[in-house]
């Protein structure tokens, strides 16, 4: 059960056994990560009630973590979330042959619930045999626009109650400040007409509720099905990039008389605007069947690896023809 903080209407507040429930960590533990170590300094009501703020749940996801990995929680119980971070990205799982595994996709979260869910062993487990690091936790759109990306992240999370015009402005300012490879957005309540912008931008979209199978899944179709082949397709780490270019410009580039004896520039902007339906349409059965998500996460992969493959293959096309592929050109 969760309260609100007196300070902010905003702020959520937990009691131990809400703590408990959602970490794994028995009630008689969390007690003394913060009586005996000082991990941990929760609100007290007139009543002695001890009450955590999300950043706790944060930090006591990760000690459990990094204690189960052989860190003592003496030596870790006072640093910051951030270093418990690094440290927890540091260590690497290892595979049944014994060899690290293959970091899958760095990603940059903006909402401490939503890291929280990603960091529960939960999730960990529903992503099989992928591995998700984050780089970045932000609270909220206000604290990424002015921090710093330390790390750089391929992917960009982020969880909003509302989506409007003014979210998707700052949305699309922090995916132009630091160029990540995919932005997902997850949110409450929306406009069909933001929500429609927001596709368009390159974001995919998706309302809550969302389960933990669910948002696995719909991270793992912007991941290749073998990340050993992204250097094949011409991405940055095992992630598949958003769209490179509008329906407006591919079917301006599928309209220009050219000078090969061929219609190739047409057909290969024609494949890409069916692959990116193919993909969108998969991506969207993703969320709307649970019970084949993981088949259409697998598809919205492999079109969505197709797509980058066939807008590689338009940027030589046009270097070769001298053809325009910014935004807005004629």
């Amino acid at each position: 059960m969760s309260f609100t903080s007196k300070n902010s209407s905003l702020t959520p507040l937990y009691r131990i056994g809400a703590v408990s429930q959602t970490t794994g960590i028995p009630v008689t533990t969390l007690r003394i990560w913060e009586t005996r170590y000082g991990a941990f300094s929760p609100v007290k009501t007139p009543g002695k009630q001890r009450l955590y703020e999300e950043q706790d749940v944060s930090k006591a996801l990760l000690l459990k973590q990094l204690s189960q990995s052989g860190h003592a929680i003496s030596a870790i119980a006072h640093l910051e979330l951030a270093t418990l971070r690094r440290l927890s990205s540091q260590a690497q799982p290892l595979s049944h042959s014994g060899q690290p595994t293959p970091q899958v996709a760095s990603v940059a979260v903006v909402g401490l619930s939503l890291a929280n869910r990603m960091e529960s062993q939960k999730f960990v487990l529903s992503l099989q045999q992928n591995r998700i690091q984050l780089s970045e936790v932000w609270a909220d759109l206000a604290a990424a626009s002015s921090a710093e990306l330390h790390t750089p992240a391929q992917v960009l999370l982020i969880k909003v109650n509302t989506l409007n015009a003014q979210v998707h402005a700052a949305i699309q300012l922090l995916m132009r400040k630091h160029q990540f490879a995919q932005t997902i957005v997850i949110y409450h309540f929306a406009a069909e007409a933001v929500v429609q912008a927001m596709k368009f931008s390159g974001c995919m979209v998706r309302r809550e509720p969302i389960s933990d199978s669910e948002l696995a899944e719909l991270l793992q179709s912007v991941l290749f099905v073998d990340p050993a082949r992204a250097q094949e397709f011409g991405t940055s780490g095992a992630v598949i990039t958003s769209r490179k270019y509008s329906e407006a410009t591919l079917s301006r580039v599928a309209g220009i008389s050219t000078n090969v004896l061929c219609e190739c520039p047409r057909h290969v902007a024609e494949l890409i605007t069916q692959l990116a339906s193919f993909e969108e349409y998969s991506q969207d059965c993703l969320n709307n069947s649970a019970e084949d998500a993981h088949l259409h996460a697998y598809l919205a992969s492999i079109s969505g690896s197709a797509r980058v493959l066939f807008e590689n293959a338009l940027e030589k096309i046009a270097q070769l023809e001298g053809i325009d592929l910014r935004e807005g050109k004629s």
